[in-house]
């Protein structure tokens, strides 16, 4: 699942790239991604229509077009972005295509089809965008702002940093990382962290993300398909040596998600409720 670095990159790139480009046609290949939440139709919506600023709030990456149009995506588990020549050849889950003057195109493509389209001229209407907390990596967002939302939250310290109404743009992979940089059990109940812990955990967001941002502008180059998660210290890792430690990373499942971590690094016990 892209994150708030992966998105943050790949705004960086369309940014640079598809400002002032216009569309020249757009075409629906599969239509069961695209949500018109307007009485248009979608090639009303977009065809014709000059890209203005490309933003990200959270998980979402959000298209200014001219006349004051937007396209909200949410890529979900597995969708992406990517702009090629037209003349490539469409994959078979590409989805959408904006077709670009000067011979390029930007193609939605999502093997597991659980990404989302959004078509709209006011983003409030978009299905979880009002939902969400402030952005992680939000100025505004301040350790003392940080600690006062983290008190109206309960529950398991990782669920809860993953959760968009606390701060948005977390997923499962760098809570993970941000856990194990700050040192705390995953499982932790979050009334069990004194205010240093808190503390800890704000710096490590900061410092986890920022860090995260600038490997992949490196590795990722122009690229905006590619998954680049090799880098992260634990998550994904489990039997692999602790970096900091050399003990073996741990794994948990609960559901369909993987939680990685150090039990010498961040102590605590499951079985106990994380304390």
């Amino acid at each position: 699942m892209p994150e708030l670095p992966d998105l943050e990159v790949i705004r960086d790139v369309l940014g640079r790239r598809l400002v002032g480009q216009t569309v020249d046609r757009l075409e629906v290949v599969r239509p069961i991604v695209l949500r018109i939440l307007v009485p248009h139709t979608a090639e009303d919506l977009v065809e014709g229509r000059t890209f203005e600023r490309v933003e990200r709030r959270g998980k979402f990456l959000l298209f200014s077009l001219s006349g004051g149009v937007w396209t909200a995506v949410n890529l979900m588990l597995a969708g992406e972005l990517r702009l090629c020549s037209a003349q490539e050849r469409v994959r078979a889950r590409d989805y959408l295509l904006f077709h670009l003057r000067g011979g390029f195109d930007l193609r939605y493509y999502d093997p597991r089809a659980m990404g989302k389209v959004y078509l709209t001229d006011d983003l409030s209407l978009v299905p979880g965008y009002g939902d969400m907390g402030p952005d992680a990596l939000d100025p505004a967002l301040t350790e003392d702002a940080f600690l006062e939302r983290l008190r109206r939250f309960q529950g398991e310290i990782k669920g809860i940093l993953t959760r968009g109404a606390f701060v948005a743009g977390i997923g499962n992979a760098y809570a993970d990382e941000i856990l194990f940089a700050a040192g705390i059990y995953p499982f932790r109940k979050r009334n069990t962290l004194s205010e240093e812990e808190q503390r800890a955990l704000f710096r490590a967001t900061r410092q986890v993300l920022l860090e995260a941002i600038a490997v992949l502008r490196e590795r990722m180059g122009e690229v905006t398909d590619v998954k680049v998660r090799d880098f992260l210290q634990v998550h994904g890792k489990a039997g692999q040596p602790c970096p900091r430690c050399g003990h073996p990373i741990s794994e948990v499942k609960i559901g369909q998600r993987a939680t990685n971590f150090c039990r010498h690094c961040q102590p605590g016990t499951l079985l106990r409720g994380g304390l």
